[in-house]
């Protein structure tokens, strides 16, 4: 018999901030997790899922109240809309499309050895999709909504190893992103346009680092003003959700966070054109990065484990591949085909994130790359839009093209 021990939600946030310490000291401690950038949310998150999956299989399970975590989430998204001014839209905004052609391409080399190994393994080619786009590309979210598609039109059960598949995934997509980055940084001797250290702020007064390490001249009024504006934007993400989902287009499935970065977008322009106010743009960082550090650490700390060990060792194998061909295609085609320079490097380090597992482990990967080589403001720029929009879309059309190949 299993007891349930449930902790409320100012508890659940208190331990999500010592998953963050957690994650802080042990970093630290270990010199190759800081030298090779590997996030904090995922040290301390791993730390914290593996104690309580141990009490799990003493027969108490560990139930934390997360209602924020989703608003975390959106207040992140939100500020990387407010970081997205027109001068930077203009300056990088084909970039966007190049990196979504990429990452499109990727899905279909995903698909494509989850389904040709799930024939030679003898499985139901239908289940190399789950272990493909659907949850890596796609995240929980996604493979959740497909196993009712599975489940209803094919009668195949995929919940738990859709469940198990992103959890993975999101696990190792946060794991392989810094250390890959980080050598080819290394290896061409790249650095950021803005320099490695200092306060960039000083500078470039304008400029959002997402760096934990940068100091952020902030004042009570600025975080309330900003504050203000992140919870506009939250707000006004679900009514326009609810407004569109009216229309009778919600097949699209878009994410409440994408309204709430497409706002974040809509007002910083509107304030910059007008001139009718500044945001101050280092109070958006401190917030962002807090934000997306407590988002993370709810996320990372609430994950089932146990949940892997439904993975047949077919489906690990499978998963293991997937992590190899990502690591090569953002080692060997992402970092070339975007440039090649500093910027290529941050977002070869974000498409590990989001190829793998999620945009806010890609934008992890990407804030703890940055707060040890410098600034990237185009690659906080490209792979939010592409990861946490455009993916979904051009993933949909690759799977419904794949389901109509096998002949289902």
């Amino acid at each position: 018999m299993t007891t349930t021990i449930h902790v409320n939600e100012l508890e659940s946030l208190l331990i999500a901030i010592i998953v963050l310490f957690l994650g802080y000291f042990i970093n630290s401690k270990v010199k190759i997790l800081r030298k090779y950038n590997i996030p904090e949310p995922i040290v301390g998150g791993l730390v914290v899922a593996f104690i309580i999956t141990f009490f799990h299989f003493q027969g108490f399970d560990i139930s934390f109240k997360l209602s924020m975590q989703d608003s975390l989430m959106q207040m992140f998204f939100a500020t990387v809309g407010l970081a997205a001014s027109y001068k930077l839209l203009m300056k990088g905004g084909s970039r966007v499309f190049l990196f979504l052609g990429i990452a499109t391409v990727f899905i279909i080399i995903q698909d494509a050895v989850g389904v040709g190994m799930s024939k030679a393994l003898g499985l139901d080619p239908l289940l190399g999709l789950i272990v493909g786009s659907i949850t890596l590309s796609g995240g929980h979210g996604t493979g959740a909504a497909w196993s009712q598609t599975f489940a209803t039109d094919y009668g195949l059960n995929t919940l738990e190893l859709s469940m198990a598949a992103a959890t993975f995934g999101l696990i190792m997509g946060g794991i392989i992103g810094g250390p890959i980055a980080q050598r080819l940084i290394n290896k061409h001797n790249l650095k950021s346009d803005f320099g490695e250290s200092g306060n960039h702020h000083i500078e470039h007064p304008d400029l959002i680092t997402y760096s934990d390490r940068e100091e952020d001249r902030i004042t009570s009024k600025n975080t309330i003003e900003v504050l203000f504006i992140l919870l506009v934007c939250v707000a006004g993400a679900s009514h326009f959700k609810d407004f569109i989902d009216g229309l009778g287009i919600s097949a699209l499935r878009i994410p409440e966070f994408v309204y709430a970065l497409f706002i974040g977008v809509f007002i910083t322009n509107v304030c910059e054109g007008t001139k009718c106010y500044k945001i101050n743009k280092e109070t958006v960082d401190a917030l962002g990065t807090i934000s997306l550090s407590l988002f993370l650490a709810m996320a990372l700390m609430s994950l089932h484990l146990w949940e892997l060990m439904d993975l047949a060792m077919p489906m690990l194998i499978i998963l293991a591949v997937q992590t190899v061909v990502l690591g090569l295609f953002t080692y060997f085609v992402t970092f070339r085909v975007m440039g090649s320079n500093y910027d290529a490097a941050i977002i070869a380090g974000g498409h590990c994130g989001f190829g793998m597992g999620a945009t806010p482990t890609a934008v992890m990967n990407m804030g703890s790359l940055v707060s040890r080589n410098g600034p990237s403001p185009q690659a906080f720029m490209v792979v939010p839009i592409v990861g946490a929009f455009f993916i979904d879309i051009t993933n949909l059309l690759v799977l419904q093209g794949y389901i109509s190949f096998l002949g289902h």
